[in-house]
């Protein structure tokens, strides 16, 4: 089967591997025939070429050089089954369980997929159940938002689900800061408020009766955007930091969160609780119909995964989520 490889930063090699046999499924597994893969702002660190410290087999010179990898957002056809809820033949969306989705084929844990309507939605949308789950996931850990005057830093493709996602869970006003325009997140996303500009100005110039009860750090990557939120919030708010660490310790700015007696928390979808996340983003995805269609605003062939991931890493002004469609080849 074909495979894209990362063997250097930021550089694909489309290769030739083993297809994996339906005969080497172990109890709870499902081999799919992957139709699509959405780019997550988790995976470019790796594509840049970063050490993976969840990868084992990550111990290359140049990259992890790991057959369809780094891609772990998946739809695709069970074309084997070792689970008992999974039949040959569905058509699932979720976790691809060792980021490798970037294939032709690929095993994955079933219990980490969900079966989705595929009369509904096409691959390339459904490949939005997956960040919506994690999304879903999140707000149902931060409670009653009724009400609530909620900041989410960062609009780039999980942003503006959280945007989406808060303005049907009631909360009394959605503010999104972000450093690119995005002409659609009023009418789209149900933003009431967009701060077109950097976090850190932002939080520098922000009134006090402007102030958010919770912010969301939907952007990752660096300390200064959790430091931003952590200066911009109202006293006894809270922090919800769900954009991905690059690296393992962060500094804090404790006496702040002191004096305002804050709340940090932070998380991800573990294992045993995907397929009920996927149920709960295919309820929400089929109470909001059309919004899949918006939402996915690139589709790249596989010959062209590099672009994908580059321009996914170089965002631009309207740019939303970047999909991988494994049946165009350019």
């Amino acid at each position: 089967m074909w495979s894209q490889r990362l063997v250097a930063p930021s550089t694909f090699e489309l290769t030739e591997v083993p297809r994996p046999s339906v005969a080497d499924l172990r109890e709870g597994e499902v081999l799919l025939r992957v139709a699509a893969g959405g780019i997550c702002g988790s995976d470019l660190p790796h594509f840049a070429g970063r050490v993976s410290g969840s990868l084992a087999v990550d111990a290359e010179r140049h990259a992890a050089a790991v057959p369809g990898y780094p891609l772990h957002e998946v739809v695709g056809t069970v074309i084997g089954s070792q689970c008992r809820d999974l039949a040959v033949g569905a058509e699932v969306v979720g976790w691809a369980s060792g980021t490798n989705a970037l294939s032709e084929y690929v095993v994955v844990v079933g219990s980490g997929v969900c079966a989705y309507d595929a009369a509904a939605l096409t691959p390339t949308e459904a490949v939005t159940l997956q960040p919506l789950a994690c999304v879903l996931f999140t707000l149902a850990q931060l409670g009653p938002l009724a009400g609530k005057r909620v900041a989410v830093v960062g609009q780039g493709p999980i942003g503006v689900l959280f945007s989406h996602a808060l303005r049907t869970a009631g909360a009394g006003e959605v503010i999104g800061v972000d450093v690119l325009s995005h002409p659609d997140l009023l009418s789209t996303f149900g933003v009431d408020q967009f701060v077109h500009s950097t976090s850190d100005r932002w939080a520098a110039t922000i009134q006090d009766e402007e102030r958010p009860d919770v912010v969301i750090e939907a952007v990752g990557h660096q300390v200064g955007t959790l430091t931003d939120a952590i200066e911009a919030i109202a006293p006894d708010g809270t922090i919800y930091y769900f954009g991905v660490t690059d690296d393992a310790v962060y500094p804090v700015a404790l006496t702040s969160m002191l004096r305002k007696n804050l709340t940090l928390k932070s998380g991800y979808v573990r294992p045993p609780s995907r397929r009920e996340a996927l149920l709960a983003a295919a309820e929400y995805l089929a109470a909001h119909p059309g919004l899949a269609g918006r939402y996915v605003t690139d589709v790249f062939g596989h010959m062209d995964a590099e672009l994908a991931f580059r321009r996914a890493a170089h965002p631009v002004a309207g740019q939303h989520k970047i999909v991988v469609s494994m049946s165009m080849s350019t």
